[in-house]
């Protein structure tokens, strides 16, 4: 049994990972054109109707609305919708606060409902046990490039005649039974800021099929602006609130050039993921992500289980010993549940205030706390999260999966 590096054992990654430039030429090319119209705003110029145009395409949807955030994609959405004031929205714990940001602004009350163990995403069952006649939407997070179980998803949401809006930050060009997530529930929402796939530095996409949820869409990422009329009167008869999400030129430039990379990219953290998932699913006590027949990860992130017990180790001895290892990870993903975040366990959405659960249009009370989510809770516990990249090589995955087997074989070995 080789020794770990970590009690002073030779490393199982002998090499550095694989690097890359993720702008070039083609990006540059885009932005000077974009300057050259000596106008960046999005309805002068070309760039965002353009990354509009181009995205939409990629996606086989009707239209696609450009925004200045995922965060702002998701607010859009769920203001698309009619989510507001006194509304439920069910959603998953174990995400980004971008998620439930915009819930929040619409003045409504996020819920959460459990995952599954295995792909970390949302369980329809207990999606179904959290409806109640208060729930509007139902916001899903495919999780680091994993489709969620989508055709429970909406048998639910057509039963209860509620409204389904997809996170997918995390998941460009993840496939469900064949369907990119985005084209499936109501309305589809992406991120482009520097931590994704593709990057235009910050910005959002916002995915519809028809035109007048386009119409909705598009004018509430645009504080209600009518853009669309031939009155100019017209323009700033403002119905009601909508905030100001608009997508720069500059972005929607550089969005352009970085959707001709798309598909390469996510290829690339596929085979990557994929590659990971095979060489280390064997070992005991070690689960890796569940990708149901039929679907295709991005892997935005790789996240692997450790049950203690059978692995013969504590989920931070065996990070801290892969990380000796020259593999960098993390113990866990988000510190904890979103609903576990003192501003939701002390109901401060609104500083000083306890909207939006005090307000009028709702009357129940809800409560956060530990143990609402109990399969959330354990996967954070216990899983390592680990760096996908696009620019790692099939050499880095090796080593990785040298590294995994040989920490996983030292403890389960010790234990016995």
């Amino acid at each position: 049994m080789s020794k770990l590096a970590l009690f002073g054992g030779e490393k199982a990654k002998k090499t550095e990972f694989g690097t890359g430039k993720r702008f070039g030429e083609e990006e540059l090319q885009q932005l000077k054109e974009a300057l050259e119209q000596n106008t960046l705003f999005y309805w002068s110029g070309t760039k965002v109707k353009e990354m509009n145009r181009k995205f939409a395409e990629m996606y086989g949807m009707g239209y696609s609305v450009a925004t200045s955030s995922g965060t702002a994609s998701i607010h859009v959405a769920l203001g698309t919708v009619g989510v507001t004031a006194g509304d439920e929205v069910i959603t998953s714990p174990i995400t980004d606060m971008g998620t439930v940001i915009g819930i929040l602004y619409q003045n409504a009350i996020p819920i959460f409902a459990d995952l599954d163990p295995h792909t970390y995403n949302l369980d329809p069952k207990s999606v179904e046990e959290k409806i109640t006649d208060k729930t509007k939407a139902i916001l899903v997070v495919h999780l680091a490039g994993n489709p969620a179980d989508m055709d429970a998803i909406m048998e639910i949401a057509r039963k209860y005649n509620i409204k389904v809006v997809e996170d997918c930050a995390q998941s460009y060009m993840s496939y469900y039974k064949g369907k990119l997530v985005g084209t499936i529930g109501d309305v589809g929402c992406f991120s482009l800021n520097d931590f994704k796939h593709i990057s235009a530095g910050d910005g959002g996409m916002v995915l519809v099929n028809d035109e007048e949820t386009y119409v909705k869409a598009f004018r509430f990422a645009d504080k209600n602006y009518n853009r669309f009329s031939k009155d100019p009167d017209a323009t700033r008869r403002i119905d009601f609130l909508a905030p100001n999400y608009r997508m720069s030129e500059l972005q929607g430039a550089v969005g352009i050039a970085q959707l001709d990379k798309l598909e390469s990219i996510c290829e690339r953290r596929h085979a990557y993921g994929e590659r990971i998932s095979e060489g280390i699913k064997d070992l005991p006590g070690i689960s890796i992500p569940k990708i149901e027949e039929g679907n295709k990860s991005s892997y935005w992130f790789y996240m692997f289980r450790i049950n203690e017990e059978e692995a013969g180790v504590s989920r931070n001895e065996f990070s801290k010993a892969l990380a000796a290892e020259g593999v960098p990870n993390q113990a866990g993903y988000i510190p904890a549940c979103v609903y576990e975040y003192d501003m939701f366990k002390n109901k401060n959405a609104f500083d000083g205030t306890d909207a939006p659960w005090g307000s009028k249009y709702y009357g129940r009370e809800i409560e956060y706390k530990t143990g609402l989510c109990p399969t959330a809770e354990e996967i954070l516990s216990t899983a390592i999260r680990l760096v996908v990249n696009e620019f790692y090589t099939m050499e880095d995955a090796d080593e990785v999966i040298q590294a995994i087997r040989k920490v996983a074989n030292y403890y389960s070995s010790e234990k016995k």
